[in-house]
C-alpha cells in the first residue's frame, strides 16, 4: 500500500474509477466522462499548485484525492476545495481517511486556512464521512443539479486547517 503523487500514467485508472460516478450516480454532476486528454489536463492544472494523490495497492490505483482552488479571486487564495473518489473495493477501509489526512497536511504546510468539500445530496455516505473528519455544514443549495431524472441539492462543508490571522504570504505551491 502506498499513497503518492498522481502522475499522468495514473490517468486511465483514475478515469476508470471516476467513470462509474459519472455514468451511474448523481455524485458527480458531469453528464459525460471526460476524455483521457481532458482528465490529464485537469491533473496538470491542479498539480501546478495543489496536491493530487493516489492510493495504490499491489500495483493498482484504488482511489485518488485532490485539492484545488475553492474560489477564483486573489483574496480567497487561503482556501481550497477537496475531492476524493474510491473504487468500490476500496470503500469503508479507511482509504479515504488516509488520503484526506495526507492532503490536509499538505494544505496546512502550504498555508491554506480552510478547506471545503462540495457534496451532492445523492451522496449521504460522503456527508457522513466529512462530518466524521470534522467538516461542518456551511451551505446548502436546494435543487440545483438535475441528473438521472431528479433534482439534487449541493452541500458545502468546511474545515479549519490553520488559525486565522494575517498571513505572511500567499500559500506556497505544494511541490
Amino acid at each position: 500500500m502506498s499513497i503518492r503523487a498522481a502522475t499522468e500514467a495514473d490517468v486511465p485508472a483514475m478515469l476508470s474509477i471516476y467513470d462509474k460516478f459519472v455514468r451511474d450516480t448523481a455524485v458527480s454532476f458531469e453528464y459525460e466522462t471526460p476524455s483521457r486528454e481532458e482528465f490529464t489536463a485537469r491533473l496538470r492544472t491542479h498539480t501546478a499548485l495543489y496536491p493530487w494523490l493516489v492510493y495504490e495497492e499491489n500495483g493498482a490505483v484504488l482511489g485518488y484525492a485532490y485539492a484545488g482552488r475553492a474560489f477564483e479571486r486573489a483574496a480567497y487564495a487561503w482556501n481550497a476545495e477537496i475531492s476524493c473518489y474510491l473504487a468500490e473495493s476500496a470503500r469503508r477501509r479507511g482509504i479515504g481517511r488516509q488520503l484526506y489526512a495526507q492532503i490536509e497536511g499538505i494544505l496546512r504546510n502550504m498555508g491554506v486556512r480552510k478547506v471545503f468539500a462540495v457534496v451532492t445530496s445523492a451522496n449521504a455516505p460522503s456527508v457522513a464521512f466529512h462530518h466524521a473528519l470534522g467538516y461542518r455544514d456551511t451551505a446548502r443549495f436546494s435543487d440545483v443539479g438535475f441528473k438521472h431524472g431528479a433534482w439534487y441539492d449541493v452541500l458545502w462543508l468546511e474545515k479549519q486547517l490553520c488559525p486565522l490571522g494575517a498571513p505572511e504570504a500567499f500559500p506556497a505551491p505544494w511541490k
